[in-house]
């Protein structure tokens, strides 16, 4: 029995691993092309072929992954003339590994079942290096058969695999996973910047909290840059931040729940992105907080 052919759009950070581990898993895979030519010729190297629109790449595949920033651009790959509901056969199933506003998720959802095709959310935990190992976490919406269709696939890419319930709550969870992750940034962000103010240095700093209860794998990614000036270490920028709590504000909002904490969460990043800090990565988050207490950065941002 030959193996379904899968298709990958968004072969950036997280992508690009994930779309190697497909392929060298002995899956079919077909690339959408786009202006970054590095990863495109690195997974045509290992077997992968190139679709020049997502129309073009739907017809040929059974199972089709999306990895791009969020529901904008998901909503404009699957829509127009040259989209994936134009070019999909019926059963074609579209992961959205994306980190999405649930409400649009199930509103695709809905799209693709009216023209006989499926969507479902998969978005992602842990960071490039993990993608590049296969060994990220996912977090699957989905029906108990859909998920059982796709988690072969998923398994080339992913460790730790939970299946959350029916499409539209994996981007849920990613909402709240991403929450806490941020609200620990500008947690230790503002206590670094109260530590030093008050005298004490960020050796001392870490010398505590690095070796005390607070230490966790995003403690020690998240501090490589204040440390060591590591900007590689913890690669998610202040935009993708911003993003997410502005979609995780926004369903707060919808539901009725109180969410203080996660709006100042939120207005943290919107404050570095506002001062022109967009691309810069999430630990940069401590120096940028420390100068608006009048402090020097720790490394040049």
């Amino acid at each position: 029995m030959s193996k379904q052919v899968i298709g990958f759009i968004g072969v950036g950070l997280m992508g690009t691993g994930m779309a190697k581990n497909i392929v060298t898993k002995g899956y079919p895979l077909v690339v959408m092309g786009h202006k970054n030519r590095e990863p495109i010729e690195r997974l045509k190297a290992l077997g992968a072929t190139e679709a020049k629109s997502a129309r073009e790449l739907a017809a040929q595949c059974d199972i089709v992954h999306l990895c791009v920033t969020g529901s904008p651009q998901v909503e404009a790959l699957m829509n127009g003339p040259d989209g994936l509901i134009a070019g999909g056969k019926k059963g074609l199933i579209i992961i959205d590994c994306s980190t999405s506003n649930p409400v649009s998720t199930k509103q695709m959802a809905a799209l693709a079942e009216g023209h006989g095709m499926h969507f479902i959310d998969a978005p992602l935990g842990r960071t490039p290096a993990e993608a590049e190992a296969g060994t990220l976490d996912a977090m699957v919406g989905a029906s108990p058969e859909l998920f059982n269709t796709v988690k072969p696939v998923i398994e080339c890419w992913a460790g730790n695999i939970v299946h959350l319930g029916p499409v539209g709550l994996g981007h849920t969870m990613k909402l709240i996973n991403n929450f806490v992750a941020m609200g620990y940034a500008a947690l230790f962000s503002e206590a670094l910047a109260i530590a030093r103010k008050a005298g004490l240095s960020q050796d001392q700093f870490h010398s505590v909290i690095g070796s005390g209860r607070m230490r966790s794998p995003f403690y020690d990614t998240f501090m490589k840059w204040t440390m060591n000036g590591d900007e590689n270490a913890h690669k998610f920028t202040i935009t993708n931040a911003h993003k997410d709590m502005r979609y995780l504000s926004s369903l707060a909002t919808d539901i009725g729940a109180l969410h203080p904490i996660q709006s100042m969460v939120k207005n943290s990043f919107a404050a570095m992105e506002a001062q022109g800090y967009a691309q810069k990565y999430v630990p940069m988050l401590a120096d940028f907080v420390a100068t608006q207490n009048g402090l020097p950065p720790s490394h040049k941002f």
